[in-house]
């Protein structure tokens, strides 16, 4: 599926604000269809001045997990959202190695860019456990999260200091495990990712072996 983020021109600046920007972790593994619906939704709902995906070295909610190497997994970033002016890639998490915690990236971009809002996108599943992460209430006061809907799941919610907004659109039934499952198994899979990921699944032959899966 050759499915893209529009080239919607940015927001005009606004200087009685501060920039906002969307922080979109996750292992990518791979990039599929309902990222890149997540981040339009996103970028229109939140009138974000940047979106930056950023893939984990590891998942510290996957400890057992052996995810694509990582230069594969940067590729089909790049190349899916190649053009795209309010999307970026940062992969300080892979330069970094080992388990990736949001407070230690939520640290680098404050430093960084000081003054930005910044939105760490969530998955809904995850909002549960956000009080046992890493530095939960440090986490509580940098950001505000925003929620990815999922189907047929109620809205969650935290209690102060936490902050939580919700996604109203596109929530989409598609996983990563389930587009490495029908790879393994050998159903097709191209209508569920856009072509930059399936350009390198397919010339890298990612996600073959039950191990990978």
């Amino acid at each position: 599926m050759n499915l893209v983020i529009p080239r919607a021109s940015s927001p005009t600046p606004n200087p009685d604000r501060p920039p906002r920007w969307g922080l979109y972790g996750g292992s990518f593994d791979p990039l599929h269809c309902g990222h890149l619906l997540v981040a339009q939704a996103a970028l229109e709902e939140l009138a974000l001045d940047r979106l930056f995906f950023i893939p984990a070295a590891q998942s510290p909610f996957k400890p057992g997990s052996r995810p694509a190497p990582d230069a594969a997994r940067l590729r089909m970033l790049r190349r899916s959202l190649a053009g795209q002016s309010r999307t970026e890639v940062h992969d300080n998490e892979l330069s970094r190695g080992g388990v990736s915690y949001s407070i230690d990236t939520v640290n680098t971009f404050n430093a960084r860019h000081p003054g930005a809002e910044l939105f760490w996108l969530i998955g809904a599943d995850h909002v549960p456990t956000l009080t046992q992460w890493r530095e939960a209430e440090a986490l509580a006061k940098a950001v505000t999260f925003v929620v990815i809907p999922r189907p047929g799941q109620p809205q969650a919610s935290l209690p102060s200091p936490w902050r939580l907004r919700h996604l109203r659109g596109w929530p989409l039934g598609i996983s990563s495990s389930e587009v490495r499952d029908r790879i393994r198994r050998g159903l097709p899979f191209a209508h569920l990712v856009p072509a930059g990921s399936a350009d390198v699944i397919a010339s890298e032959g990612l996600y073959q072996n039950p191990s990978e899966s």
